[in-house]
């Protein structure tokens, strides 16, 4: 009984609109940069951040107002608790475990195990709490416990959450992390000639009446200044073999500060093109709807040049000169492999709603087929074009998954004809074979959970969501039945075959689902 009740409790929360809208809000406004009122809240947050650092310098030597100490202590670590929370809710789905859990063991006959759900939700939830930005996001909120001074001190550790809300930062931050194995070869070698050097310097010096150096914390302490070029001059050798041992120093601190400086200069370097395509990757997140061509030939510029006159196109090629080509002749493009699924997976892009349709416009059929059975991998209802070089090729392309193949000089030929004032029935054409419209055809299968709902197709209310049911298939008796009437009786494993908007579709899927819909 209790399980029965978190199953239908997941599957209410799985198919709440309301729900799914609160979560997506948060999603987007915590972890999703191109959302548009995500840059809001990071001023926020920093703004707030500041303020506690600002609070904590004035209160070291300065009395500050009561009411600016509450609101440090309490409201700004308070405003930090609710935000760690909402980060640690939306990090993962507790729904959809139970859900994807409660149907396998349906599927393979076993009764469902809570225990099993349970441990994978604390798993996951556990593996994000312990990551490093959820650790400084929970260090962050200590200052609410300000009965304990000592702890008032973790008011620092919010300047780090700065790394969540400045992208500027975090691009630094991956530069640097590049030359990890550098950086760490070089703070090696730092520290080897602090170490010696100290140790130098402390038995040259110690046993001097006239010498500033009396304990290793010192020698420590003139080496590290000495080698960082800093020289503050406040401790300085007084003997010959101290001040040989110092110019050893300067001349180590020298090499090191270059060898610092040359390795920040060749990680910018290195990665310069990818922050460019990274800038490039957030401005095609933000495009609504464009084409995607795959491979920059001479085909590609002509169609390119006609599909821009009215809209936006990306062009994904793998070849290093033919994209800077392509980028000189004034397009959107990538240096991608339009055959990787890694590529697509790096454009951080909706296939199916913001592509209109996807052009294999590579040198040679073997790449367009390649290409076309990458993105079916993935996507099957999104609109695929492709030239064909050697008629002997066609059904391999149109078995690989694309939705029209034609010759050079056809495609051209027909895209110039789409945007000289005859588009309508171009779009009619394809409107039922893809989705890039926003028009798709699907099967539902009438499972226990929606036979439990509805019985009959008067009861499925698909007219209420602008859904067309075309026809239902009967499994058992395998006949098709079409444009049935109110009374027809739904069975157990039937399929009911609809047309309509992909997102009426889905909201009319969830209802279908969605326990006592009637």
């Amino acid at each position: 009984m209790l399980k029965s009740l978190i199953v239908n409790i997941a599957y209410w929360i799985n198919t709440s609109r309301r729900y799914a809208k609160v979560k997506s809000f948060f999603y987007n406004l915590l972890e999703n940069s191109n959302y548009k009122y995500k840059k809001y809240f990071d001023i926020c947050m920093i703004t707030l951040i500041f303020i506690s650092v600002v609070i904590l310098v004035r209160e070291v030597k300065s009395h500050v107002d009561d009411y600016l100490l509450y609101f440090n202590n309490y409201i700004i670590s308070i405003i930090f608790l609710i935000e760690y929370l909402l980060r640690l809710w939306v990090s993962s789905s507790i729904s959809k475990v139970i859900i994807e859990d409660s149907e396998y063991d349906a599927m393979i006959g076993e009764q469902f195990r809570i225990s099993k759900s349970l441990k994978k939700i604390v798993t996951t939830k556990l593996r994000y709490m312990l990551s490093f930005k959820a650790i400084i996001d929970l260090l962050a909120i200590i200052p609410f416990f300000h009965q304990l001074r000592l702890l008032r001190i973790f008011i620092l550790f919010r300047v780090f959450k700065l790394f969540r809300y400045a992208k500027s930062i975090q691009t630094f931050t991956s530069v640097i992390a590049a030359k990890k194995f550098e950086f760490l070869t070089l703070l090696i070698f730092a520290s080897i000639i602090v170490f010696v050097s100290s140790v130098l310097i402390y038995v040259m010096e110690a046993n001097r009446a006239d010498s500033p150096i009396d304990t290793l914390y010192e020698a420590v302490y003139w080496s590290i200044v000495t080698i960082s070029t800093v020289g503050y001059g406040d401790i300085t050798p007084s003997t010959e073999a101290g001040r040989m041992v110092a110019m050893a120093v300067i001349v180590a601190g020298i090499a090191v500060f270059s060898f610092t400086t040359s390795l920040i200069v060749t990680a910018f370097t290195e990665k310069l093109d990818e922050i460019k395509d990274t800038k490039l990757i957030d401005d095609v997140a933000k495009m609504k709807e464009f084409y995607l061509i795959c491979g920059y030939e001479s085909v590609s510029k002509e169609v390119a040049k006609k599909l821009t006159i009215k809209n936006k196109v990306i062009i994904l090629e793998e070849s290093k000169e033919k994209a800077e080509l392509a980028k000189k002749d004034g397009f959107f493009v990538l240096n991608y492999d339009p055959g990787s699924i890694d590529s697509y997976k790096k454009l951080r892009i909706d296939i199916g709603t913001q592509v209109k349709a996807i052009l294999c416009l590579g040198l040679s059929d073997v790449e367009n087929v390649y290409t076309s059975l990458t993105v079916r991998s993935f996507n099957k209802d999104v609109y695929i074009l492709s030239i064909l070089k050697n008629k002997t090729n066609k059904n391999k392309l149109i078995s690989a998954g694309v939705n029209e193949v034609f010759y050079e000089k056809e495609l051209v030929g027909i895209i110039a004809k789409e945007f000289s004032g005859q588009p309508v029935a171009f779009e009619a054409i394809h409107s039922l074979r893809s989705n890039f419209n926003g028009i798709d055809m699907q099967e539902l299968v009438v499972s226990e959970r929606i036979l439990g709902n509805f019985t009959n197709v008067g009861q499925l209310q698909n007219n209420k969501y602008k859904i067309v049911l075309l026809g239902v298939y009967n499994k058992i008796e395998k006949k098709f039945l079409f444009n049935p009437t109110d009374s027809t009786e739904l069975e157990l494993g039937d399929y009911l075959l609809i047309i309509g908007n992909i997102q009426y579709i889905q909201e009319f899927t969830n209802f279908l689902n969605k326990k006592g819909s009637k």
